[in-house]
């Protein structure tokens, strides 16, 4: 008898990287066109207002201020939920990140933030510094947004990736209980 072991390990890494999805949500609320989208090491002007998702109360608004958060993009200098939610993003775009505690604070208490909690933030990018502002925003439908498509495509990609790996290995535990030999090690 052929005894293989399935690669339970794989799979559930696989799965573990598409529930990952649910760390961020990203809706882009206001998509607009642009020549440049920010990226990684980009220093970073936005515009936003943090809420707590269980009761909605604002712990946080850079528009209170009336002046803009920056740092720089992918540097570690914010929360997960920021540097990953606010790539690819154009000058004037707006969107709203639900971000969970592994993308926020986890558990820890931040000011009025509780430990565990879910946050949701109205971002909108003002600036990118040595990307010169467009003259005017030219909005487009959010349907047709990049980044809608493409965090759906990679979800559905995902997905199917660890469907056609669980069948195979599916198939490998049907082959080795299916063959014809008597087991008699018992």
């Amino acid at each position: 008898m052929q005894r293989i072991l399935l690669p339970l390990s794989l799979l559930a890494s696989a799965a573990v990287g598409v529930a990952a999805s649910d760390d961020l949500k990203i809706d882009v609320t206001l998509p607009v066109e642009c020549d440049r989208r920010t990226q990684r090491g980009d220093t970073i002007n936005v515009h936003y207002k943090g809420t707590l998702q269980t009761n909605g109360e604002k712990f946080d608004a850079s528009y209170d201020r009336g002046s803009p958060f920056s740092f720089k993009l992918g540097a570690g200098m914010v929360i997960k939920g920021w540097d990953e939610g606010l790539l690819d993003m154009c000058i004037g775009e707006k969107r709203t990140l639900t971000i969970a505690p592994s993308y926020g604070y986890g558990d820890r208490s931040i000011g009025p933030i509780p430990a565990g909690s879910t946050l949701v933030f109205e971002t909108e990018l003002m600036g990118i510094e040595g990307v010169p502002k467009p003259e005017s925003i030219i909005t487009k439908s959010a349907t047709n947004s990049p980044i809608a498509s493409s965090a759906s495509q990679k979800v559905a990609e995902k997905v199917a990736s660890v469907v056609s790996e669980a069948a195979d290995a599916a198939k490998t535990v049907i082959m080795d209980t299916d063959d014809v030999q008597e087991h008699n090690e018992l």
